[in-house]
């Protein structure tokens, strides 16, 4: 669960990927019209209220193309904005602000998207349950999506598949619960088991590992089986949480929320360069 940060040499290769991506084969053919090469300052706007997220993506991807450009940073990475406010200012050859311009501002829609989302649902659970993102991420994007989430006052769930132990439906279904269990104890790794029903978790109470994952369950279940557990394991609760629903939930007292729609549903946030 270890929050996730992003590493110069990472920021570095995302931002070379995306523009490779926007550039190839022929760079920017609309921006090749320009015949002049003048100095020229631009703003990004906000356009909406949020939690600010991917300063440094921007400032890189505009840096990769022109060193000379200056991007100077007005609200600081994971502050809350507002509408109309001042993002950073950016200033050098009009062209190559042009070419940074769509990716830049993917990089912050997408994360500030991310980050305001997650931080909707902690104000409404409150310190006491934490909130936390899933697998359930853009593939190549894990890194970026996670730290998202953490930058919006989350926390991360397992981060691969070797992470820890997570006995799912399907690991269930394919064996027994109890043998898979035995012998997941046999390494030194964390065990969550996910159960969606009482009779799961009266079956397993007598075994010894880390937590209860309580899967798509009602609120009257989901009380249930955490009066049966105790404080004997760590809890989470998962399946069809919405910011609607959320409060209640976090109200029965289980530690953990995990929630898939931070990474996989988003609204990214609206963001505006001018020149």
């Amino acid at each position: 669960m270890t929050q996730v940060k992003l590493s110069k040499k990472y920021i570095s290769k995302v931002c070379k990927d995306a523009l490779k991506e926007d550039l190839f084969p022929n760079g920017d053919i609309t921006s090749k019209l320009l015949k002049n090469n003048k100095k020229s300052k631009a703003k990004i706007i906000s356009n909406s209220t949020g939690i600010i997220g991917g300063l440094d993506l921007a400032k890189q991807t505009f840096k990769l193309i022109d060193k000379k450009i200056s991007f100077k940073i007005k609200k600081k990475e994971g502050s809350k904005i507002k509408k109309r406010d001042l993002i950073a200012v950016i200033e050098g050859n009009i062209k190559n602000i042009l070419i940074g311009e769509r990716v830049a501002l993917n990089f912050l829609s997408h994360v500030s998207g991310i980050a305001t989302k997650t931080n909707n649902f902690v104000q409404k659970v409150g310190k006491k349950t934490k909130i936390c993102c899933t697998r359930k991420t853009i593939p190549g994007l894990r890194v970026l999506q996670k730290y998202s989430v953490g930058l919006g006052g989350g926390i991360n769930h397992r981060f691969n598949l070797s992470d820890e132990y997570l006995i799912k439906d399907n690991h269930i279904a394919s064996s027994n619960l109890r043998k898979l269990i035995t012998n997941a104890k046999k390494n030194r790794k964390r065990i969550t088991v996910e159960i969606d029903n009482l009779n799961q978790l009266k079956k397993i109470m007598d075994l010894k590992f880390d937590a209860i994952l309580f899967d798509n369950m009602s609120i009257k279940n989901l009380r249930k089986g955490l009066k049966l557990v105790g404080k004997k394991y760590q809890t989470e609760a998962s399946g069809n949480i919405n910011i609607f629903n959320v409060k209640k939930i976090a109200a029965t007292g289980v530690k953990r929320i995990s929630i898939g729609g931070l990474t996989h549903s988003v609204t990214a946030i609206d963001l505006s360069l001018k020149i």
